[in-house]
């Protein structure tokens, strides 16, 4: 909520199964409130507030910890928040090439080919190692319970992006991936919610105290983001009701007019 201004409500449904069903995994509603009086002032379509918000949050943090000169992203994931991420991720870097990644091939040159009419070099690929060690920023948005990537795989100075393990039973990258990396997170709930912090931390990978910042602390200059061209990053997110709240205000306001 904004104190004296506005608190939203969002209420989320999370169907991993739904991929075999030829269906989204999320399906969300948002609810915008006057934080004063309490009427009801939008109904927001949650998934896109949901998909947006997350795929800019990503692009946020990369614009403190990918390096300057970063044109390459490799997206894990064919679904509707990989589908917004190479836009996202054009706002901060210069993204020019766009590797693809997907358990479904068909399904990641279905997106290659939207994207390459958008003005990207696009491209879809089976060989998820091959990609890793090319790639300047991989973004991970997948809900694999299992990892994917491999920390061997990506090359020094790259920046990595980890958004599909919001629960304790979720991983989309194994331990060697944030072995010797600076590692950050979207909020310190992280380390309690993610499956894929709290696997690593209970092993001995790294300890929550190695935690360089958490995005707040980025965006007010309180915290370094990458400190040497061949420092490799990782930023995890879980998501934080704020991003939420804020873009629903933003798509309100968008139609409504500043409160």
């Amino acid at each position: 909520w904004v104190p004296d201004r506005y608190y939203g409500v969002k209420t989320i449904n999370i169907a991993p199964g739904n991929g075999a069903r030829g269906l989204p995994g999320l399906h969300a509603a948002y609810m915008l409130f006057d934080a004063v009086t309490g009427v009801p002032l939008a109904v927001i379509d949650g998934d896109q507030v949901t998909n947006r918000r997350t795929a800019a949050a990503s692009a946020l943090a990369a614009s403190f910890l990918a390096r300057e000169d970063a044109s390459h992203l490799l997206v894990v994931g064919a679904g509707r928040i990989a589908r917004l991420l190479p836009e996202a991720y054009r706002a901060v870097r210069p993204i020019r090439r766009v590797t693809i990644w997907a358990r479904n091939l068909a399904k990641a040159r279905a997106l290659a080919a939207e994207l390459d009419a958008e003005g990207f070099d696009a491209r879809a690929t089976a060989d998820l190692e091959a990609a890793a060690g090319e790639a300047d920023i991989t973004s991970c948005a997948t809900l694999a319970t299992e990892p994917v990537l491999q920390g061997r795989w990506l090359r020094p100075g790259s920046h990595l992006d980890l958004i599909g393990s919001f629960t304790p039973a979720m991983r989309e990258a194994d331990d060697d991936c944030f072995a010797g990396a600076s590692i950050f997170v979207d909020t310190p709930e992280a380390l309690t919610k993610s499956g894929e912090l709290i696997g690593p931390i209970s092993r001995g990978v790294f300890a929550p105290g190695d935690v360089r910042a958490a995005l707040d602390a980025l965006c007010r200059g309180e915290a370094p983001g990458r400190t040497s061209p061949e420092e490799r990053t990782v930023f995890k997110s879980v998501g934080i009701a704020l991003e939420d709240l804020a873009a629903a205000i933003l798509a309100y306001e968008s139609v409504a007019g500043p409160r």
